[in-house]
């Protein structure tokens, strides 16, 4: 018996005691588990009974010739799913399983940086839709200045991402992201270099931290969109500062205030989490980009539309040429790398 096998047995002995259920949050995060132990041994156990299946029937193609090209396809198919099996096991930290909230903000580069923060979304929505994961826009901020046209510029946006395995696959995406084209924004025809910081951060329960309410100030707004129209009438819009660490968070994706401010919580609770494992660790880029000017030099990714196409990864050194591919949301290579990488 595995070792996940044995920890499924002990826990599902322990659910299995009179007072498991005294202690309702503890009940929850062990069924929780066990939950997620037993998923994770039935994928493995798919997977053995899919060997066996393709040895059995690759047998036949001994009498049969016209079935290699299909046994070709299932050795394939076979091999991804095992690929992916493996990124899964490397998948250790606190928070790597659960859900992430992805901040994307203009850096350098003008109204040509605030619609790289517009494809950057996309990015990683199309990203999300790709792995079956759920993404709701928490809260975006709009230039007071419009583009041509009139266009506002999305100057910040904040993602939230829930599925399996998010905050593990998306933890790495965290950094200074690097635009190279012609400007649809230039007259001139000219290439432009923009900058956009990404920060993701795991979704997490309020008692991860302590907050005292006396060190928060809480302000109301009216959640708004470009051209000004007000998504309601009322000071839904919720935003957290937290004054001993100046951090500050918005969320203005519900119509009720409450809602808006318990989503807010979330994503202060985060950041806090975040700050204090970065300051007991005194590893400051391992979770967040914060404090890193999203400008020349400091990028992690760039993505060369013009004179050439090119996406690179500055960590891992992998460069993919189909960059309109990588920003309708095919990063598997990319966070599969990232992810290797960290494990090595």
């Amino acid at each position: 018996m595995g070792k996940k096998e044995k920890e499924v047995v002990l826990l599902t002995q322990k659910t299995n005691e009179p007072a498991f259920w005294n202690d309702q949050s503890q009940a929850v995060e062990v069924k929780k588990k066990l939950t997620q132990l037993e998923e994770e041994i039935g994928s493995f156990k798919s997977l053995e009974q899919e060997l066996e299946d393709l040895k059995s029937f690759s047998s036949l193609s001994q009498e049969d010739g016209s079935l290699e090209e299909e046994i070709s396809q299932l050795v394939e198919k076979l091999e991804r799913k095992i690929q992916q099996t493996e990124i899964t096991i490397l998948f250790t930290g606190q928070f790597d399983k659960g859900n992430a909230i992805v901040n994307i903000e203009a850096g350098a580069g003008g109204r040509e940086a605030e619609d790289w923060v517009a494809m950057l979304l996309r990015m990683y929505e199309r990203y999300a839709e790709r792995q079956n994961w759920k993404t709701r826009a928490l809260n975006k901020s709009f230039s007071e200045a419009g583009g041509p046209e009139g266009r506002m510029g999305l100057s910040a946006v904040t993602l939230e991402i829930k599925g399996k395995y998010v905050y593990g696959s998306l933890r790495k995406e965290s950094g200074v992201h690097r635009l190279v084209r012609i400007s649809p924004f230039s007259e001139q025809g000219l290439r432009h270099t923009s900058f956009a910081s990404v920060e993701v951060l795991p979704e997490l329960g309020e008692k991860e931290v302590e907050i005292n309410p006396s060190d928060l100030r809480v302000d109301t707004f009216r959640s708004s969109g470009p051209g000004g129209q007000n998504v309601n009438r009322r000071e839904s819009a919720i935003r957290l500062t937290h004054l001993p660490t100046g951090l500050v968070v918005s969320c203005q994706s519900e119509r009720r205030q409450g809602l808006n401010r318990e989503m807010a919580m979330k994503m202060l609770v985060a950041k806090l989490q975040l700050r204090k494992e970065r300051e007991q660790k005194k590893e400051l880029a391992r979770f967040s980009n914060q404090g890193k000017d999203a400008s020349w030099g400091q990028q992690i990714r760039s993505y060369i539309l013009q004179p050439y196409q090119l996406v690179r990864d500055d960590r891992t050194g992998l460069k993919v040429s189909n960059v309109d591919d990588v920003l309708d949301g095919n990063l598997q290579l990319f966070i599969e790398a990232e992810i290797r990488q960290d494990d090595n």
